[in-house]
């Protein structure tokens, strides 16, 4: 159990950390390792969960920083999820959001299957029918 934790705020993980903890949630598959330092670099805002200097979880906002904030890369190692670091990292984005986007700024994200309630508790919403979350990933 976690008891004590460290959170670095506007703190994003060096490659090798992000790689591990995406990989921790079987995330490596579906990303492409050979841009992520770039990726990284481009966040907006983001957020670290450290127990005993291993990170542990992490959250980012990547967007254009003025119109659109998307929340990415929430991701908590399985071995620490269920201790409230998850609800810890979306308040702290969220926090962010509030006190530095401008108003009518959309907040997106893509939530995993059986995340969609956490999410709702925050604001979000599904406005499909009317509306409706799309994506494309780029294979070569």
């Amino acid at each position: 159990m976690v008891k004590d934790y460290e959170v670095l705020y506007n703190t994003t993980p060096t490659l090798d950390e992000y790689i591990s903890l995406c990989s921790s949630v079987g995330w490596r598959d579906f990303m492409n390792c050979d841009v992520a330092e770039t990726s990284l670099r481009n966040t907006v805002f983001s957020v670290i969960i450290k127990d005993n200097n291993k990170v542990i979880g992490m959250g980012r906002i990547v967007g254009d920083g003025a119109i659109y904030y998307y929340i990415q890369d929430i991701v908590v190692h399985p071995k620490y999820q269920g201790y409230g670091i998850g609800k810890e990292i979306i308040n702290t984005l969220m926090s962010y959001i509030e006190n530095n986007a401008p108003n009518k700024a959309f907040i997106g994200l893509f939530a995993s299957e059986g995340k969609v309630d956490f999410y709702e508790k925050y604001g979000f919403k599904d406005y499909s029918p009317n509306m409706t979350g799309m994506f494309k990933v780029n294979l070569k």
